[in-house]
């Protein structure tokens, strides 16, 4: 594990020559974040939302929520302006309670002309998030339902695994012109959690990756050349079983096979930055694992390949100064109110195509 270190404003791990300036090539910004704890005021039945209501353990106000979705929306104004002024154009989402809060979220002044929609489908989390989905319809058109994947896992006591729906959301990507390219798949992950230590939870997080190696293999079956993208909170770093065994997920580009899959954040977490601290130390569970169709695109003017991908740890979603300087700035430490985002910085990937 890497030492904490106080890192500020960008952290691109590029891959290729392209040019940032180029005139001749679009980009377009792919995202994930985790919210920490989006809750509304209100409690849903058998949820297990307590801690989040006015009169629960975190005083759960609607000047609270309101300030929460506002810092939420603003923090995802932000993402990928550095390389694009249309910022992200599909968000995955983690830790939210329901569809409304989503819907709450999209309406903010923040991001509003960006005209969101949200996807969100219940499961059966113990705490009741799920995992969810926003696009920018000008530049993201889904294709078909979205479908949500049940993990059927035990924990190391026998008691059965509540957790996150895997998300699939296929769609094209469009130019600039709108004009309909790629199809992208696009697989939301929460994965459980190290409740209980990382060992004795492992098996859990092995199955998940078991149920998300399946998903992606679906999709190669009815298209070998199937453009995916895996994207998610996994409780587990690059190197862990998980995700470089189980799911195979490569740290070099060019050891990953026609099917196989590239893990775009290992070497950033191998050059001590994670999305995430823990204990002094650093931990990327924040990733985005793309397909080889995707990883190996040639640049063309009716295709998208991979550019490169970043950690979004900006200075504003990061304390600045005491014991935790340098760490993502959350919205409640230990039951007091630290008016912060998340305990997670958000991820990204950049794709490219030409004009």
């Amino acid at each position: 594990m890497k030492k904490l270190l106080i890192i500020f404003g960008l952290a691109a791990l590029s891959m290729g020559t392209f040019a940032q300036t180029e005139e001749n090539y679009i980009v377009r910004c792919i995202a994930f974040y985790n919210l920490e704890n989006l809750f509304d005021t209100i409690h849903d039945e058998g949820k297990n939302d307590f801690e989040y209501l006015p009169d629960g353990g975190n005083h759960w106000t609607s000047l609270k929520y309101e300030n929460k979705l506002h810092k939420m929306a603003y923090a995802i104004s932000q993402f990928g302006l550095d390389k694009s002024p249309l910022g992200a154009v599909c968000i995955g989402v983690a830790e939210v309670e329901n569809i409304g809060c989503l819907q709450d979220l999209v309406k903010q002044p923040e991001i509003a002309d960006r005209n969101y929609q949200p996807i969100l489908l219940e499961g059966p989390d113990r705490r009741g998030v799920d995992v969810g989905f926003l696009y920018n319809p000008s530049y993201f058109t889904p294709v078909g339902k979205p479908i949500g994947y049940e993990l059927k896992a035990h924990y190391a006591d026998g008691g059965v695994v509540k957790s996150r729906l895997q998300l699939l959301v296929s769609g094209y990507l469009k130019d600039d012109k709108g004009i309909v390219r790629d199809k992208i798949h696009i697989i939301v992950n929460h994965w459980p959690s190290r409740y209980g230590g990382e060992e004795s939870s492992r098996a859990t997080r092995d199955t998940a990756a078991m149920l998300c190696k399946h998903i992606a293999d679906s999709l190669y079956m009815k298209d070998p050349g199937a453009k995916i993208i895996i994207m998610g909170d996994l409780n587990d770093d690059p190197y862990n079983h998980s995700c470089a065994d189980v799911l195979g997920a490569r740290k070099e580009r060019d050891a990953v096979e026609p099917q196989g899959f590239f893990n775009t954040m290992w070497k950033t977490l191998d050059r001590g930055i994670g999305s995430l601290a823990y204990n002094g130390s650093w931990d990327l569970f924040d990733q985005i694992i793309i397909s080889g169709p995707l990883t190996h695109a040639e640049r063309s003017k009716d295709k998208w390949s991979y550019w490169q991908a970043e950690i979004f740890n900006k200075p504003f979603l990061t304390v600045q100064e005491g014991k935790d300087k340098g760490t993502p700035l959350r919205t409640h430490k230990g039951g007091v109110w630290q008016n912060g985002y998340s305990d997670h910085y958000p991820t990204m990937i950049y794709l490219v195509k030409q004009k």
